[in-house]
């Protein structure tokens, strides 16, 4: 590929020591090399940080934040997006994987396409790293309106170009923020785009945000009606969507 644009990975960690070195080596595994990772730091109380800080005595793309007190995703991760230096804005949790051509196949697909965000295919592992064999699969095109449905973009695999969208930030919800940036992206005008190759894995943990069904339906009806400021009854009608969607996932 001929572009050799700077891509800024936004990590936000918080008591990761399970999965955080495994994480860090997806990075440093990936066919396309110019990239810087921002990891913050939530307020560990295990050994996170001390293991980041590990790897950068020989590695000095990984920047590190720290947070003063423990703030929630949505704040770890508009920190790092605040320091990113890249054209490129790339998501990766601290418990996630990348496959080796994650980079390499996602910027070839988004300059090629002069698409300003993407996301793809992706595989669910659990706790220990192992294919659980089920595959999520991108829609080829999505707008603001078919993104209330439900969160169509797996945060591990969404990349978008901040030079021609600007720096979008995570409204700071404590969960369901990576929703709504897309909402906020895509709410502009700007469509999202799936390249079905699978290039990123998903651990499904016990302590995963996404288990906790009833409290997930709280805040996704926090999402449409105060940040996207929808009427009570569309609010009612998406979020009885984004339930089913859920129940059909399964």
């Amino acid at each position: 590929m001929e572009s050799k644009d700077l891509v800024s990975i936004i990590t936000a960690c918080y008591n990761s020591e399970n999965y955080i070195s495994e994480t860090i080596n997806s990075v440093f595994n990936q066919t396309y090399q110019n990239w810087e990772l921002l990891m913050v730091d939530d307020c560990s109380t295990d050994s996170t940080k001390s293991l980041i800080e590990e790897f950068q005595k020989t590695e000095k793309r990984i920047k590190l934040f720290q947070l003063n007190e423990n703030s929630g995703a949505a704040v770890a991760r508009n920190k790092a997006i605040k320091e990113s230096k890249g054209t490129f804005i790339a998501f990766l949790d601290s418990d996630d994987n990348w496959l080796p051509k994650k980079l390499e196949r996602q910027l070839e697909f988004m300059i090629s396409n002069n698409y300003n965000l993407t996301h793809t295919a992706y595989e669910l592992i659990d706790h220990q790293g192992n294919s659980l064999n089920k595959t999520i699969v991108p829609a080829k095109i999505l707008g603001y309106k078919d993104m209330l449905y439900s969160n169509k973009i797996g945060c591990l695999t969404a990349i978008y170009n901040q030079r021609k969208i600007g720096k979008k930030y995570m409204p700071l919800l404590r969960k369901r923020q990576d929703y709504a940036l897309w909402l906020k992206i895509l709410k502009t005008g700007e469509k999202a785009y799936g390249l079905a190759e699978v290039l990123s894995q998903y651990r499904n943990t016990e302590n995963s945000i996404s288990d906790n069904k009833l409290n997930l339906i709280k805040w996704n009806w926090k999402l449409l009606r105060e940040v996207e400021n929808l009427s009570f009854i569309k609010s009612v009608y998406y979020l009885s969507c984004n339930i089913i969607f859920k129940f059909l996932k399964r």
